[in-house]
């Protein structure tokens, strides 16, 4: 299977200045071009000894500090990012024969802006960060669903739901962007932005 781009081009000239405000252009373009989910990018991280792991999450806020997503710190990601914060994350917008690859470092955010957050959460989701040791074996769907059941009846709707403990973002400084515009024959634009000291350098990679 293979398509034949014909989108239009990406010159350094359009670039903003730095990648967080490039980004901010490309996702509303794909918000106003009516992508579902967005938000959603791969997170890719490794363990220790350079095992690579990828799963889908939601981006939930950026800004020129970085881009913010929140997790289960127990999970693998987790796990991972406390043995090797190193991370990258991808933006696969293929309607708009676009994509954004972000690498960079994970740092745990505050409690407080996870808190903050957590507030917005529906009231299912809060409880289900409870109820999901995320990552872990679990005997069956029953097990999750009776524990769900459990905490749905101490924290009955409209009753405010803690934060749990385990559970938080992580912010990602980018090191480099990159941002990735399908052209015709294969001769894709590829623009990275790369991290130097007091602001950003841009180069083209190949296709």
């Amino acid at each position: 299977m293979r398509a034949h781009y014909r989108a239009e081009g990406l010159a350094e000239s359009d670039l903003a200045a730095g990648p967080y405000d490039q980004f901010a252009r490309w996702f509303k373009d794909a918000t106003v071009a009516g992508l579902h989910e967005p938000n959603a990018m791969v997170v890719s991280t490794a363990d220790a000894a350079g095992r690579p792991s990828s799963r889908t999450v939601l981006l939930k806020g950026f800004d020129d500090r970085g881009f913010v997503f929140f997790t289960n710190y127990n999970s693998r990601k987790g796990r991972e990012l406390a043995e090797n914060p190193a991370i990258s994350l991808l933006f696969p917008w293929h309607p708009l024969a676009r994509q954004v690859v972000v690498s960079g470092t994970a740092q745990r955010i505050g409690r407080d802006e996870t808190a903050a957050y957590f507030r917005t959460r529906p009231h299912g989701s809060q409880l289900g960060a409870w109820a999901s040791d995320q990552s872990a074996p679990i005997a069956s769907r029953a097990e999750l669903e009776d524990a769900y059941e459990e905490l749905a009846a101490r924290y009955p709707e409209g009753e405010q739901v803690p934060a749990p403990p385990h559970w938080g973002g992580y912010r990602i400084a980018a090191e480099t962007v990159e941002f990735w515009q399908g052209r015709l024959n294969r001769l894709h634009d590829r623009l990275r932005y790369v991290r130097e000291a007091g602001g950003w350098r841009v180069e083209r990679l190949a296709p």
